[in-house]
């Protein structure tokens, strides 16, 4: 087997030093490619095919990668692939001429053409171009994957996704559907009324989500900066300041662990609306999903796995307490002290840590038995006032929030609140984290003391959300991990595999 490996290497190496050759031969008689600095394309492929009645016989440019080649003496035929798809070329040497078509033959599969030509059929029907002439505009010195058997290895797609994008459509294609899903969300807000706004990256203190942040030192000033883990404080200092309608699509960083659902930097959308509360935000959820799945994917029906999930029905929305007791078969209703939630967790073997409230447990039932059942879209509200320090109480119960969090598929898709806008309480909620925070929770929030000060001039009541564009874009692709949504995905460095 390492024989055939090594005879492999050194087939490929010989490939290889034949490339480097014929480069240096194009560049010794006057054709280096890389000298080229601009060629002029008047079409791509899928608009030379659909629109094939009006070019017939009309001259096109196109450009692309060559994918395909058979020499056959007099003529040839090439395949080229650009953004949209490939078409075939028919290369001849009476309409090219005998030098350039001279050249062409020593043209590898991976090199870059322009092709200029008149548009016809073949004898077998398929649409093509008659090259007048084919210009060398890249030279491929590297050797693509054997076509028949494409790029395979995942751990290959994701560290080289050039070549992943090159060999296999359908991993183009759902990087074309995910520019085309962040650009529908845009266009419904913008649409909405709403104001697309960027703030700090780097920031001295990373709240808004219960994550664990990256941290690092800016020289400039001598000071430890954080990368943010949340958009939602600076956006809410928006709201204080008149800005009534506010989002940003943005990279957040995260310092977690990697799974087919998480990236240490992925991207989020996070949304605030003054005079609004999570009502308000459930209703958008809805019509935004349906707006950007009718844009993206053409239906209100999207598939995922083995799962249908209908858009076009209303969603269902359900209290986590009631969820709980749907699945679960217990009413945490009946529950009123932190001993008897505990005593029900320790029956059904749930681990909690003791600084746990009734809240946290209740959250930790829900996780246990009710999200595997959320394929359809569902709503969970009110949740426990002890997992959600930066949303406004139910006034008619104390104990939780007005919050929901977005399901399909079993995943949490969105995270919404009538947002808290009391300084005081805000203050209070700071100070429990503070002290979640000392006994050594690296995920609770520090006090921000100017989100404080913003609260006290005056945010108006206020709906917001965040949306995991990353797992939104995977349903909407059905794609399996978030690696396949991302372009470049966090990845051990090369030779550090193992250690």
């Amino acid at each position: 087997m390492a024989e055939q490996k090594n005879v492999q290497e050194q087939d490929i190496n010989q490939l290889l030093k034949i490339r480097r050759e014929k480069l240096q031969d194009l560049q010794e008689n006057g054709k280096d490619p890389f000298a080229i600095t601009k060629f002029d394309v008047t079409h791509h492929s899928m608009e030379i095919k659909d629109n094939y009645d009006a070019l017939e016989g009309k001259v096109v440019t196109a450009a692309g990668r060559m994918m395909f080649k058979r020499v056959m003496g007099k003529a040839s035929f090439c395949n080229i692939q650009d953004l949209q798809g490939s078409i075939q070329a028919y290369v001849a040497r009476d309409s090219i001429g005998e030098d350039s078509y001279k050249d062409f033959k020593k043209y590898d599969v991976g090199d870059i053409l322009g092709i200029v030509g008149e548009v016809f059929k073949t004898k077998t029907g398929e649409i093509s171009i008659h090259a007048s002439s084919v210009t060398l505009l890249s030279k491929s010195l590297q050797i693509l994957p054997e076509k028949f058997h494409g790029l395979t290895d995942t751990d290959t797609r994701y560290r080289q996704r050039y070549v992943d994008l090159i060999m296999n459509a359908e991993v183009k294609d759902t990087f074309i559907k995910r520019s085309r899903v962040i650009s529908s969300i845009r266009r419904y807000l913008d649409g909405e009324g709403f104001m697309e706004v960027e703030t700090p990256m780097l920031v001295s203190n990373a709240g808004g989500a219960a994550a664990r942040p990256f941290e690092t030192h800016f020289n400039a000033l001598n000071e430890d900066l954080k990368l943010r883990i949340s958009l939602e404080l600076y956006l809410k200092r928006l709201i204080v300041g008149g800005l009534e309608r506010v989002y940003e699509i943005g990279r957040v960083f995260r310092n977690e662990g990697l799974d087919t659902r998480h990236n240490p930097e992925f991207t989020l959308m996070e949304l605030y609306q003054a005079y609004t509360d999570y009502h308000g935000m459930m209703d958008l959820t809805e019509n935004l999903y349906r707006y950007v799945a009718k844009e993206v994917t053409g239906s209100l029906v999207l598939t995922y796995g083995e799962h249908e999930m209908d858009l076009s029905k209303p969603f269902e929305r359900l209290t986590m307490v009631d969820a709980v007791k749907k699945y679960a078969g217990v009413d945490f209703n009946e529950i009123h002290t932190v001993e008897e939630a505990k005593k029900l967790a320790d029956e059904r073997h749930i681990e909690y840590e003791q600084r746990h409230g009734k809240g946290d447990i209740l959250n930790l039932f829900f996780e246990e038995y009710v999200e595997e059942h959320l394929i359809q879209p569902t709503f969970i509200m009110d949740h426990p006032v002890e997992i959600s320090p930066l949303t406004k109480k139910k006034p008619d119960n104390p104990d939780y929030v007005e919050r929901f969090e977005f399901f399909m598929n079993g995943w949490e898709m969105a995270n919404a609140y009538s947002e808290l806008n009391d300084p005081i309480d805000q203050r209070q909620r700071f100070e429990a984290q503070e002290e979640l925070l000392a006994a050594g929770d690296e995920e609770a929030n520090h006090t921000d003391e100017d989100f404080l000060n913003a609260l006290s001039i005056g945010m108006p009541p206020t709906g917001g959300i965040g949306f995991g564009i990353d797992r939104m874009v995977m349903m909407m692709t059905n794609s399996p991990a978030i690696r396949d949504v991302l372009l470049f995905p966090t990845m051990k460095t090369l030779g550090k595999e193992n250690q």
